[in-house]
């Protein structure tokens, strides 16, 4: 399972608002896949960007599938319960710490509102399964995973990633990570700035 913490890539945050964002909000229902989430801060951080960003009601249509392959028996109460340590959660704004979460007296720790914690639903998952948790999926987050596969289960995990989104759909990955050049013509670039993917018709 791989080491995060919240608002870890704020770049890649900051392009979800600024290109995903606008399309996401035309949905009625929101439906996004964070695949790698380990513990829960790269969830957790999304959810606190889309709070951030849009209104209570449209929020409360928004689902967060975070999916793990998951060895470790924490995964589930940590991501369910929200309830992280004081270092865990040092690195983010004052501001924001003090809005979205409360201090546990009883552990000294800090756990997230519950409004974020139900738009959050965890699951174990491995992606070599090549099935996807759902389909119709308007945006897809995958970091510090496709780092750890063969180029050709890359491909394979991408092009199921495909498949998963709407037309129209997103897809991010960490800047380190390359779309695969089989992949390219299934999504296009929406910044050079980032790794920010569009969902464009598959080719007949």
């Amino acid at each position: 399972m791989a080491f995060t913490y919240f608002f870890r890539d704020q770049q890649a945050l900051d392009l979800i608002v600024q290109y995903a964002l606008p399309e996401l909000n035309r949905r009625r229902y929101i439906n996004i896949w964070d695949a790698g989430c380990a513990m829960g801060p790269e969830p957790y951080s999304l959810a606190i960007t889309f709070r951030e960003n849009m209104g209570h009601f449209l929020f409360r249509n928004l689902r967060i599938h975070a999916t793990d392959i998951a060895d470790d028996d924490r995964f589930g109460p940590a991501i369910a319960g929200g309830l992280f340590t004081e270092v865990e959660v040092g690195r983010i704004p004052a501001g924001i710490l003090d809005k979205y979460f409360t201090r546990d007296l009883e552990s000294g720790g800090y756990r997230i509102l519950a409004e974020l914690r139900r738009a959050v639903a965890f699951q174990r998952h491995d992606l070599l399964s090549l099935q996807p948790i759902r389909e119709e999926l308007g945006l897809i987050v995958c970091k510090n995973v496709l780092l750890h596969f063969t180029p050709e289960q890359r491909r394979e995990v991408v092009t199921m990633f495909h498949r998963a989104l709407v037309l129209g759909g997103y897809f991010v990955t960490e800047q380190t990570q390359k779309l695969p050049a089989e992949a390219e013509t299934l999504f296009r670039r929406v910044t050079p700035s980032g790794q920010l993917f569009q969902k464009m018709a598959q080719p007949t």
